[in-house]
């Protein structure tokens, strides 16, 4: 079946007895697909610009697919079959892999254009077949959606390669919000406030970035608008105003709010505006996070005399204590909704690491171990990979390790101190 989309891609304007393991054990893993990529061609015979677009195109592409870790990429820079899709090509291919990429660019100077192709070598047929246009600047975002439409029709599952962490750094010598590609690049300041910028969380589409700001003296909440590059204040109660996330339908939020009061969890519709507190006499509650169905909250609290990770169920009130560590914070509920990852320590003499717990606190695993403090972890939308701050080099940085702890790498080589960050949906 062939599928055609024309998308014209502008840059968007911005301005008691629990058991602790070492690393995750090991489970079903996923059985690599070869899949075959063949060179990427020029739209203009003998365009030097075409070529170089188009090798840019592909080497996007190429990323993006090794590092989904589903598939074994075929390619030969030598061969013949790379500067067609005859018959002879697509019997070549077949040797190697069930399916193929290829693709062509263009470059018209101020506008692209990209037209990539999926090919079934058993029948011969394009499967897949995407056409982007756009400004340069959105050329990565181009490259970035149709790995990830490669990814979901040959596997079934959704792709992060278009997804982005948005977060906080202070190399202005100012904390100001910042968001970056899921590969490292695309860096982009968000704020220019002059003030304190923190814990920003996204909306349930991605269009909006909410976060808490000192801007106006107060930890208020402001909204920025990607679409509309607008940002505005959003709510500006007395005392703390720090947002949590939304649930699965994007019309509440979950957040933490003082007014005057200890810390406590509240929801807000975001059309009505109505505000409902969760909890009531239990301490310092903060950091609440959405379960993926929607029907429960975890949060962080002090009742029991240092932070755990509790699991309130919303419909009945009631609520349940998963953690007995010596510190316990920034709980972030995992996609498929079975873990929970966190930030944490066993003893006061430990750094802070990074665990995951199931839902019953009985099998808390540990996806760190010495190497600095790791604080801050956020899943990626598919659940196999976890963003988190790090001090391993020294200063805190953003970092991105598999769901079982290996593989930590950084994510980019922006100076200063990282904090706080949020993978988008």
């Amino acid at each position: 079946m062939k599928l055609l989309l024309l998308l014209l891609l502008t840059a968007q304007p911005l301005f008691a007895g629990t058991d602790i393991y070492i690393g995750i054990a090991p489970g079903a893993e996923v059985k690599k697909t070869a899949l075959a990529l063949a060179r990427f061609l020029p739209s203009t015979a003998d365009s030097e610009k075409d070529l170089v677009l188009a090798d840019e195109f592909r080497e996007i592409v190429r990323a993006d697919l090794l590092y989904s870790r589903y598939f074994d990429i075929k390619e030969d820079a030598l061969a013949k079959a790379n500067l067609d899709t005859g018959r002879e090509s697509l019997a070549y291919w077949k040797g190697l892999a069930a399916h193929l990429v290829t693709a062509k660019a263009h470059d018209a100077g101020g506008v692209w254009t990209f037209n990539a192709r999926l090919h079934d070598l058993a029948t011969g047929k394009v499967v897949l077949e995407k056409f982007y246009q756009g400004e340069r600047r959105a050329m990565r975002r181009a490259a970035h959606m149709f790995s990830d439409d490669v990814v979901l029709r040959l596997t079934g599952r959704l792709g992060i390669a278009h997804s982005k962490l948005a977060f906080t750094n202070n190399a202005t010598g100012r904390k100001e919000i910042y968001i970056v590609d899921y590969d490292g690049a695309n860096l982009t300041r968000l704020t220019s406030d002059n003030s304190i910028n923190l814990l920003p969380r996204w909306s349930a589409d991605a269009s909006r970035i909410y976060y808490t700001t000192y801007r106006w003296g107060n930890p208020d909440m402001f909204e920025i608008d990607l679409k509309a590059g607008k940002i505005r204040p959003f709510t500006t109660f007395q005392g703390l105003n720090i947002p949590g996330g939304f649930s699965p339908d994007g019309l509440t939020m979950v957040m933490t709010l003082s007014r005057g009061d200890d810390p406590s969890i509240y929801t807000l519709n975001v059309v009505t505006k109505q505000l409902k507190r969760l909890l009531k006499g239990f301490g310092v509650s903060s950091s609440p996070t959405w379960s993926p169905d929607g029907t429960q909250v975890a949060f962080v609290s002090d009742r029991s005399g240092n932070p755990q990770i509790y699991v309130l169920d919303v419909a009945t009130g009631k609520n349940r204590r998963l953690t007995r560590l010596n510190w316990c914070d920034s709980p972030s509920w995992s996609p498929s909704g079975d873990r929970i990852v966190f930030a944490g320590r066993e003893t006061t003499k430990e750094n802070l690491n990074i665990f995951t717990t199931d839902l019953t606190g009985s099998q808390i695993r540990r996806l760190t171990n010495k190497a600095g403090d790791n604080e801050d972890p956020s899943w990626s939308p598919d659940g196999r990979f976890v963003g988190f701050t790090s001090t391993r080099r020294g200063r805190r940085e953003l970092f991105i390790m598999d769901a079982d702890g290996s593989a930590p790498h950084p994510l980019t080589d922006l100076k200063g101190h990282s904090f706080t960050p949020s993978w988008s949906p």
